[in-house]
């Protein structure tokens, strides 16, 4: 049966890397709420229209109209041997729903939590530098820079840090993920079909479970 890969794991954990990689060699398209929603701004039909009178009165778009856009982009081509979702669900209920659909497009969910204790997740983004020259990013735990401060590739260039990622900003995001996520890992949890990945390892092993868990389950 084809899937709906349900990628989750904190700030830092490497989502988007291993979504990359499942769309490149899978063939599995990306399908981001985000994404979805900034490409309606510019859109015409009746439920970009919808979508756009929430956003300008500064609501947050109701679960019912997400999953109304979560089902258009799906429904698409490049979507009907599975795909991976980023951004949505968020909630119980918005699971519940995603649960629906799967069943009207004859496909099963499959969530995989990319579990990365919150030390290491700390120590990965306040540990970030910046080129502000080339934007090559360094680690001063995991992957330092030659000479400290400095881009390898451009001496004259001092390393800086993006202001997100500061020991109390991190702290912020980690714990408004946990509060806001919790409830969902639980409800995938309860139906014993959340799999779980150690994300402390180098990104091609953890790709390897990923793919194995994808395309043998």
């Amino acid at each position: 049966m084809f899937k709906i890969v349900v990628l989750m794991g904190a700030p830092g954990a490497g989502k988007g890397t291993q979504a990359r990689l499942l769309e490149e060699r899978l063939g599995l398209p990306q399908v981001s709420t985000g994404d979805m929603f900034r490409a309606l701004k510019d859109e015409h039909t009746p439920l970009a229209e919808e979508v756009q009178a929430i956003m300008k009165s500064g609501k947050l778009v109701p679960d019912d109209v997400t999953i109304r856009v979560v089902r258009e982009r799906t429904g698409r081509e490049d979507c009907k041997h599975g795909y991976i979702l980023d951004g949505f669900p968020r909630t119980a209920a918005q699971a519940a729903m995603l649960e629906r659909l799967a069943v009207e497009q004859g496909k099963r969910i499959l969530p995989i939590l990319i579990d990365v204790p919150f030390e290491v997740l700390e120590k990965r983004t306040t540990g970030r530098r910046i080129c502000p020259e080339c934007g090559e990013i360094y680690n001063i735990y995991s992957q330092p820079p030659k000479q400290e401060g400095v881009c390898d590739l451009h001496p004259t260039a001092k390393l800086i840090q993006r202001p997100d990622d500061t020991p109390e900003k991190t702290r912020v995001r980690l714990e408004t993920y946990e509060e806001q996520t919790r409830p969902l890992l639980d409800y995938y949890s309860a139906s014993n079909i959340l799999r779980r990945v150690d994300g402390t390892r180098e990104p091609e092993e953890i790709y390897a479970e990923i793919e194995k868990i994808v395309t043998s389950e």
